[in-house]
C-alpha cells in the first residue's frame, strides 16, 4: 500500500492539495487523492476527491460549530473551484480526524463509507513525514482486509476473487444514496483487476494469520473458508449496520448542506453525469431547495436515480 500511495498523480492534484493546507494549516497531517480522477488519470472538467486527515477538529477550524459537527459525525466535506493557470480546477474534500480515519477502516466501523473507498487505490499527496505514510498505509491495508472478509462472509458462494470485488462494491454502495450506473460500479475492478486479485491474495493471508479463516486465493480462484459462527456473526452485524448507514448518509447530506458551499447545482450535476439521467431544476428550486426541492428529490427517489 506504501508503493502504491506513492504513486506520481497530476499537477492539478497537488495545487489542490494545497489549497486544503492553507485552508486548514498545520492541523493537517495528510491528504489522501482517491476516486474516478484518479482511477482513470483524468482531471480535466472533473472533480477530484480528497480525504484530508487532521490531528483534531479544534484545530482544524477556527469555528467551533464546524468542529463539534465534524466530530458528532464525521466526516465533513467541501467544495471549492480553484483558479488556476486559465480555467477553474474543483474538488470535493472531506475532514477527518487521525483517530476517526483509522476506525473508520476497521470492521468495528458502523458503516463502511471510509472502509469501501480506501481498499480501492488511493495516493498520497501530502503527508507530514513518514511516520504519517507509514500509518496511512496501514490503515489502506485494513480497509482492504475489512473488505474482504466483509464479502468472503456475505457471499461464501465466491469463486472467483472478480466475483467477490464486484459482489463488494455492489453491497456496500447499498448502503448509500448512490448514483452510479451497474457498469460505473463494474469499471472500478475492471479498471486495475491485477492490482484487486493480489491485494485480496494479501488480505486472505492476513486472515489467514489471524485465524478468520482457512485458505488461500490463488491465481484469481477463491478457496478460502470461514468458520460458521464467525461468518453468522459478521452476516448479522452487516444486516443490523445496513439500515442505520443509510439513515447516517441521508442525515450526512443534510448536515453536508452546511458546509458545502452551493451544494445544490454540484448535487445536480453529480446525478445526471452518473446516472446519465437528465433532471431539470426550476430556478426557484436552485434558488430554495429545502423549501421547492423535496418534489423534485421524491421524484429522484421513486424513478430510482439514487439506488
Amino acid at each position: 500500500m506504501e508503493r502504491e500511495q506513492r504513486a506520481q498523480v497530476a499537477p492539478e492534484a497537488l495545487a489542490l492539495a494545497e489549497e486544503i493546507r492553507r485552508r486548514h494549516g498545520a492541523a493537517v497531517s495528510a491528504i489522501l487523492f482517491y476516486g474516478s480522477c484518479l482511477r482513470k488519470q483524468y482531471v480535466d472538467g472533473g472533480v477530484l476527491d480528497f480525504y484530508t486527515i487532521v490531528d483534531s477538529y479544534r484545530a482544524a477550524y477556527s469555528s467551533k460549530l464546524l468542529a463539534l459537527s465534524n466530530a458528532l459525525l464525521p466526516p465533513n466535506v467541501y467544495y471549492v473551484e480553484l483558479p488556476w493557470k486559465g480555467h477553474a480546477l474543483r474538488m470535493k474534500y472531506n475532514i477527518i480526524s487521525r483517530a476517526d480515519f483509522s476506525a473508520a477502516c476497521r470492521p468495528e466501523s458502523s458503516n463502511p463509507i471510509v472502509w469501501a473507498r480506501f481498499c480501492q487505490p488511493s495516493a498520497v499527496v501530502y503527508a507530514r513525514d513518514w511516520d504519517t505514510r507509514s500509518l496511512v498505509a496501514a490503515d489502506a491495508a485494513e480497509a482492504v482486509v475489512t473488505m474482504v472478509s466483509r464479502m468472503l462472509a456475505l457471499f461464501p458462494q465466491a469463486v472467483t476473487v472478480e466475483y467477490l470485488w464486484q459482489a463488494g462494491f455492489r453491497a456496500t454502495y447499498t448502503t448509500e444514496l448512490r448514483a452510479e450506473t451497474p457498469e460505473t460500479i463494474r469499471s472500478i475492478y475492471e479498471s486495475e483487476p491485477a492490482r484487486y486479485d493480489k491485494v485480496a491474495a494479501l488480505a486472505v493471508e492476513v486472515l489467514v494469520r489471524r485465524g478468520l479463516v482457512q485458505g488461500r486465493v490463488d491465481d484469481g480462484s477463491v478457496q478460502v473458508r470461514m468458520a460458521e459462527p464467525a461468518r453468522e456473526a459478521i452476516v448479522a452485524a452487516w444486516k443490523r449496520k445496513l439500515r442505520p448507514a443509510k439513515a447516517l448518509y441521508v442525515v450526512r447530506l443534510l448536515k453536508s448542506a452546511a458546509t458545502f458551499g452551493d451544494w445544490f447545482p454540484y448535487a445536480i450535476w453529480k446525478l445526471t453525469r452518473h446516472s446519465g439521467v437528465a433532471i431539470e431544476v426550476s430556478d426557484r428550486q436552485r434558488r430554495h431547495p429545502f423549501v421547492y426541492g423535496w418534489p423534485l428529490l421524491w421524484r429522484i427517489l421513486r424513478d430510482r436515480t439514487l439506488r
